[in-house]
């Protein structure tokens, strides 16, 4: 995965499907390695992604800086998805909408700040 610069942030390793919908709702990227050490992972928002088929992977609008100071992602440690409140500081970290809010319910209030 590459920013709008061209600069290689990370890899996808893996994607999160939300139940219900069965529409894609993260990606789990891994960043920071070198030769595969020091791995960090993070939980990025599906829709911060595009495909760009001249890269024949996907790009984002966000920075290196932005992807270390975001909410951590453990794998070693068991995440709780049930919780609203760590889904609703990653969302409001990245500005993006709640994704399993419709736009009546508050979809849109993301989008505000951006």
């Amino acid at each position: 995965m590459d920013d709008l610069q061209d600069n290689h942030l990370g890899s996808i390793k893996r994607l999160m499907i939300e139940k219900v919908s069965g529409k894609v709702a993260y990606a789990i990227m891994s960043f920071g390695s070198f030769l595969g050490m020091g791995e960090d992972e993070q939980i990025m928002q599906w829709n911060k992604l595009t495909y760009d088929t001249s890269l024949g992977g996907y790009r984002t609008d966000i920075t290196e800086e932005q992807l270390r100071g975001a909410p951590t992602f453990t794998r070693d440690q068991d995440h709780d998805w049930t919780d609203r409140e760590c889904e609703r500081e990653l969302h409001d970290y990245w500005r993006v909408p709640y994704y399993w809010a419709s736009e009546s319910e508050g979809g849109d209030l993301q989008k505000d700040r951006l």
